[in-house]
């Protein structure tokens, strides 16, 4: 999650709003790829979760890599919660429940950002590891229970947690014990954006499910092969969900900001201070509803982008798009998602491709692919088939997308090499969480706890 803003511009209509998704366009050549991925700390004794106080906790982690990386330090409230990398673009938050995360730098190509993956993953080691912290790549929490996840010392969390259990059932558990990996990808024009928005929101509940990685929580088989997938359909239904309206005739920019506008802000920051404005939209907002309420009451291109930043929907809309439907898991996966979605939507050619996959799907069938994969995952029925069918023409498009782009590594690979994992599961019909499942009932026995020795980083 990046830092949140300050920027003071007074907003003085709603095409300012406009214009700032806007400025996102740019020329395909200088599309750019940003890879985000969490991952839960635990104590390698006990595998119990890290506090943030502590010889060994989470703020030892960050500043062991402040000291090693001499990235800037992020502080609220004068406890460090993040670093920024000035020069590159990276940087390293915290999740509410611990979640230690890298918002990768923009990078031309997949294999730049298998290369930072692996960067990172070492750099945490070398500082965890004296301080006896593992990291697991999950989806959830398998073991522990919501109670017993320490809370990080971010105002906005704060906010929220006061919140969500007004607005959904699942608030807490996706604030604290889920993880995930995503792509932010660019776009070269609204109609470029339009496309995007609307194929990713498509595939979306296909990405889930071949991500899907969290059939085990509170200790045991839950019945879902992604449980995080499941939290997302009942927990806040204003600023989550699949944006049925970005199907309709017309949809663009402004039909964002409007959808936008009518969802309830978090809070509103000035200086370092942030004010809790839950249950007012930014639309009240700009009609002055919090006047007497905050300081300097008007809102500012900061607060609509803090705002922006608080959306949850399956794919959101900022200067760039964010994929945001996939399961954590171990490293390959972190290379795999990004590859999966680059292929799909930075060729034109293979873009009107998936576009034609999906276009005469209804808002009925996306709904039902929404709510079903969760449980059933690549299994889920489709049409006259499974999503796991659905799943291999989406991967043969990505692989086409890889090719065409012809960006080699040092070895002369391609970027096509990043889908292994996927190209794996789906050839055996399994999603992550399938195998998983196969080792719970196989070799380990029914002990869960497997799951912090076989993948952690």
């Amino acid at each position: 999650m990046a830092r949140d803003t300050v920027d003071s511009t007074p907003i003085e209509n709603i095409a300012d709003l406009s214009a700032t998704l806007e400025e996102g366009n740019k020329p395909a050549e200088k599309f750019l790829i940003g890879t985000e991925h969490e991952k839960f700390g635990f104590h390698l004794s006990d595998l119990s979760p890290i506090p943030y106080e502590g010889s060994n906790g989470v703020e030892a982690v960050l500043t062991g890599m402040e000291n090693l990386l001499g990235w800037d330090r992020i502080e609220d409230n004068g406890n460090i919660i993040g670093l920024a990398d000035s020069v590159g673009g990276g940087a390293i938050s915290i999740e509410p429940g611990g979640q230690f995360e890298l918002s990768g730098a923009p990078l031309q190509t997949l294999h730049e950002t298998c290369r930072e993956t692996n960067a990172h993953l070492a750099q945490v080691r070398k500082v965890a590891d004296p301080l006896g912290i593992g990291f697991l790549g999950s989806g959830m929490t398998p073991t522990w229970r919501r109670e017993d996840v320490p809370q990080m010392p971010k105002s906005r969390y704060d906010i929220m947690r006061r919140y969500m259990p007004k607005v959904g059932s699942y608030g807490l558990d996706m604030m604290h014990r889920t993880s995930t990996i995503q792509v932010n990808l660019d776009f070269s024009s609204e109609a470029d954006m339009v496309k995007k928005m609307r194929v990713g929101l498509a595939l979306q509940p296909i990405a889930t499910a071949i991500f899907a990685n969290s059939p085990f929580s509170d200790g045991k088989v839950n019945g879902f092969k992604s449980f995080r997938a499941h939290i997302w359909n009942d927990l806040d239904a204003d600023r989550t969900g699949n944006l049925p309206f970005a199907f309709e005739d017309g949809f663009g920019f402004e039909s964002y900001v409007e959808w936008a506008l009518d969802v309830p802000m978090y809070f509103v920051k000035r200086g370092d201070t942030y004010f809790d404005v839950t249950g007012t939209t930014f639309r009240q907002f700009m009609n002055g509803a919090l006047q007497g309420t905050v300081p300097d009451a008007l809102p500012t291109i900061g607060d609509w982008n803090n705002h922006l930043s608080t959306l949850f929907p399956d794919v959101r809309l900022k200067t760039f798009i964010e994929m945001r439907g996939a399961d954590g898991g171990p490293w390959r996966r972190i290379c795999a998602l990004p590859a999966f979605w680059v292929g799909l939507l930075y060729d034109d050619g293979i873009l009107d491709q998936a576009w034609q996959l999906v276009r005469d799907w209804t808002t009925e069938e996306r709904m039902a692919l929404r709510n079903e994969v969760p449980m059933s995952a690549l299994q889920t029925s489709f049409r006259q088939g499974t999503v796991l069918d659905i799943a291999k023409e989406a991967l043969a498009l990505s692989k086409e997308g890889l090719r065409r782009r012809n960006r080699l590594s040092d070895g002369d690979l391609d970027e096509q090499v990043h889908l292994a994992p996927i190209e794996e599961g789906l050839a055996a019909g399994m999603c992550p969480a399938d195998v998983l499942l196969q080792r719970y009932n196989g070799n380990w026995n029914g002990d869960i706890a497997q799951i912090f020795k076989d993948y952690a980083y």
